[in-house]
């Protein structure tokens, strides 16, 4: 047999060595690596199993049985000489037996238990794996389960939907198996979709030792795992993964793929599925089913057959529920306050998970202790930040009369400024009003949004005015282009974060695909450089060309799936170049409008109005120069393009953020990053540092171990720029080349 060309991985033993010396070496690579200390013992055990095994079927005869017991026992004398492993009580019975059961006689005769054992012995056994695809002439799966459960000590199921018809299957079994002293029946399911029914998780629930834990986060936590396990003290567990919920359709009729691992073959696989669900059952995306009981699972199961329906009240639409992770974060910041005695608290969340809802809920905590009388200051820069803030407010403390608007051409009414939401600019200009009007504990709670702002000068006054009792600040960033640190405003420390590595692994926000594409056309490393970063006039005039229209036209055609469906927004430099983009993608045949900040075209109108345009197919570009930053929420936008360089690494992130957050049948973020030659100073590394949530010198040990970590779903690749582009200017050698 000689060696055909592919893949491998084979011991070299002694006909294979000779094989591979007698092949060309003008025509062929051969990779040989050593044998890995850790896994040496497994390979080389499974390497001596295929040859026994294919020793032992060429003995044939009446005493074959004996023959094959006979070399086993010499083999395992062998190992106990050369090892001393006291293998003696290992040797096999020369009995040739099997024990298949050790079942309790009392109260029982034999007879009963031949009986019995009949109904819980798999017919594919306890040591063998097979596979089920649903064909007729398969041994039925629901028959098999329903054995396992009947013959198991402890059961965990994760399945995305419970029917009752599924459940109806296994009824008696279940309950028989939950009857018994020391059972644990543990199941984890979902509201996604609406699939499961309310009456299969109220039988459950009903049944002794029996715990449920729910995902009700579908939009987050998207459930669609199907496992059975099934733990035996005896050591021989089994395990069925494959496509089947549990669904009478899905365990009878349907054309589903399952396959049942048993320890004895596939220990790995059982112990990898056992652990994966002992780390979901622990999560906190994963609810008690008794803490909201059969009432929050059926208003559930009714939101999401309703999702994307007509909203039938307001106050259903504005009803808002904390996230797990919000939980944990409000239940820090009372361990910060009442057992650290630190009142002067930073959260810093990323972009898309929340954090006004969570300084709601946790100034509902101190307004409802203090029977309503905690006055509330909320502090922020934009009219836009304001008023969602202001709406999120109202939801969670239920008073859609509560709090009022001081900003632009929005006054409060006068005598009630208890719960105020101002913005800074109105402050400055005010600032003698509040000093004079207000002691410095009035307001007992103040909240400063996107604080990473905090340490301009605008706020500066706001902190020598007031002293709160409670004091919160609120940013995805807190690290500034200045270097001035926000930490001495809030106890010199972060009190709780989130940051986005770890909502993009929670599945909180939409995973990314990030493609650095080469605009070698372009060279900034002699654009004037002020201040930290760019001049605006001469980027605006070195992008604003031809030759990048078409970069930027071909990228689009090619990395986007439809350039014609997309919901995509384009950063750019200045209200001239933004203008100049819209203009020339309509020229390429785009739908494309330019936005910028001003008269006729405020930020209020761009919130209003682009969603509507995007789902009306009126609108798949808009371009637009900082506006969509902060405190602008549009969920369908499902691509960003950076067509000219980010300075700051906090405007970056909220640019990127306008894009991850999560929406109905989208996919992913696709981000194009049009790279050109840089200057010296432009700091391209610690954007990808941030999106990673490494160092570099984490990214390098990654990069030496073969394989770089990125958040589940999310790429970053950048397309073979010159050498001089990719590693000495960017400074990021741990990006992924692509063609």
């Amino acid at each position: 047999m000689r060696v055909e060309e592919g893949i491998y991985e084979s011991i070299i033993n002694a006909a294979l060595q000779k094989k591979l010396a007698h092949l060309p070496v003008n025509q062929f690579f051969s990779k040989k690596v050593a044998i890995d200390r850790e896994e040496a013992a497994r390979l080389l055990s499974s390497y001596l199993a295929r040859i026994i095994l294919s020793a032992l079927k060429e003995i044939k005869g009446d005493n074959s049985i004996q023959k094959q017991i006979k070399i086993c026992n010499d083999v395992l004398q062998f190992i106990d000489k050369e090892l001393q492993l006291e293998l003696e009580e290992d040797l096999i019975s020369h009995e040739g037996k099997i024990l298949t059961a050790v079942l309790s006689k009392i109260g029982k005769t034999d007879k009963q238990l031949q009986t019995n054992l009949e109904k819980l012995l798999p017919s594919t056994g306890l040591s063998v794996s097979n596979l089920f695809t649903g064909s007729n002439s398969d041994i039925s799966i629901d028959a098999e389960i329903e054995r396992d459960i009947l013959s198991s000590n402890q059961i965990l199921w994760v399945v995305s939907f419970i029917r009752w018809s599924g459940l109806r299957i296994f009824e008696n079994a279940l309950r028989e198996f939950t009857e018994r002293e020391g059972a644990e029946l543990k199941i984890i399911t979902t509201t996604y979709m609406g699939a499961s029914e309310g009456r299969a998780l109220e039988f459950l629930d009903g049944l002794p030792n029996t715990e449920i834990k729910i995902s009700y986060q579908t939009q987050i936590e998207r459930l669609h795992a199907k496992s059975y396990i099934f733990e035996r003290n005896s050591g021989f567990d089994t395990a069925y993964i494959g496509s089947s919920n549990l669904s009478k359709s899905a365990l009878t009729k349907g054309l589903e793929w399952n396959i049942r691992v048993t320890s004895q073959e596939n220990p790995h696989i059982i112990e990898k599925a056992k652990a994966t669900f002992e780390h979901y059952w622990n999560s906190i995306d994963f609810e008690d089913f008794k803490i909201g009981g059969l009432e929050k699972f059926n208003n559930a199961l009714k939101h999401e057959k309703e999702r994307g329906k007509k909203i039938i009240s307001l106050n259903e639409y504005f009803k808002i529920e904390l996230l797990p992770f919000q939980k944990h974060i409000l239940d820090t910041l009372l361990i910060e306050r009442k057992i650290h005695k630190r009142c002067r608290n930073l959260v810093v969340a990323a972009t898309g998970t929340g954090k006004t809802v969570i300084a709601a809920f946790d100034f509902k905590r101190t307004f409802y202790a203090n029977h309503g009388k905690s006055k509330l200051l909320f502090v922020a820069h934009r009219k836009e930040i304001l008023q969602q803030a202001l709406a999120t407010f109202r939801s969670v403390i239920g008073d859609r009369n509560f709090g009022q608007l001081w900003v632009g051409n929005d006054k409060p009414e006068e005598g009630s400024l208890d719960h105020l939401f101002v913005s800074v600019q109105v402050f400055n200009s005010r600032k003698s009003f509040f000093k004079e009007r207000f002691p410095e504990a009035f307001y007992n709670f103040i909240i400063i949004d996107e604080a990473h702002h905090a340490q301009a000068n605008s706020y500066r006054d706001l902190f020598e005015i007031f002293n709160p009792e409670i004091l919160l600040g609120l940013t995805a960033t807190p690290e500034r282009m200045d270097g001035r640190s926000l930490l001495p405003d809030f106890c010199n420390r972060i009190a709780a974060e989130i940051r986005l590595p770890d909502a993009l692994s929670l599945k909180l926000l939409s995973p990314f695909q990030y493609f650095c594409v080469a605009d070698e056309s372009t060279d900034l490393r002699t654009v004037k450089w002020n201040a930290g970063k760019y001049d605006t006039s001469e980027l605006t005039e070195l992008l604003s060309n031809k030759r990048r229209i078409k970069i930027v036209v071909e990228a689009i055609h090619h990395y986007l799936t439809d350039p014609f469906s997309c919901k995509a927004v384009c950063f750019c430099t200045s209200k001239e170049h933004a203008a100049f983009m819209s203009k020339e993608l309509n020229n390429a045949g785009l739908k494309a409008k330019y936005l910028v900040s001003g008269a006729g075209n405020e930020v209020e109108h761009v919130r209003k109005n682009i969603r509507h345009q995007f789902q009306r197919g009126e609108l798949n570009f808009i371009c637009v120069v900082d506006i969509l930053n902060e405190g602008v929420d549009i969920p369908e936008i499902d691509t960003v393009l950076f067509l000219r360089p980010t300075e700051s690494l906090t405007v970056f992130l909220q640019q990127l953020g306008r894009g991850l957050r999560i929406s109905e049948n989208k996919e992913c973020l696709t981000v194009l990053d049009f790279v050109s030659q840089a200057h010296a100073n432009y700091n391209f590394s610690e954007k990808f540092r941030a999106l990673l949530g490494k160092s570099d010198n984490n990214i390098q040990k990654e990069i030496e171990s073969g394989f770089l970590h990125l958040p589940a779903g999310c790429n970053i690749k950048m397309e073979r720029l010159a050498k001089d582009t990719s590693f000495q200017i960017l400074r990021i050698p741990f990006l992924t080349f692509v063609a």
